[in-house]
């Protein structure tokens, strides 16, 4: 059974930092693409990175230079790190795992970011 579970989202003050986790199980990890979505209310899900099997990145334009995403693949978990958060990065954001034609996808981690 496959499961990828997110952690570490919560409330942070604008300029504030917040670092998600999202732990894989029942994939062979390092041979999937992962990445971070993320959908606001009355929005659809839109892209903020990825990361390759190689670790080759990719990221929004809106988000360039204060997230970064990283992975182990000794510990299965893919992580976002998020500095200078913006009251308009606030969202559930979702983990994914590609491969080939195959997408897994987590449950969700709310950020809010709100004085």
């Amino acid at each position: 059974q496959v499961q990828l579970v997110e952690s570490g989202g919560g409330l942070v003050q604008p300029g504030g930092s917040l670092r998600l986790s999202c732990a894989a199980s029942g994939i062979t990890f390092d041979l999937y693409a992962m990445g971070w979505y993320r959908q606001a209310p009355g929005k659809q899900r839109e892209l903020v990175a990825t990361i390759t099997r190689g670790s080759r990145t990719y990221y929004v334009d809106s988000v360039k230079g204060r997230f970064t995403i990283s992975r182990d693949n000794t510990k299965n978990t893919v992580y976002l790190q998020m500095n200078s958060l913006k009251p308009e990065d606030t969202a559930v954001y979702y983990c994914n795992a590609r491969y080939a034609n195959t997408d897994y996808w987590g449950q969700g981690t709310q950020v809010t970011v709100s004085s």
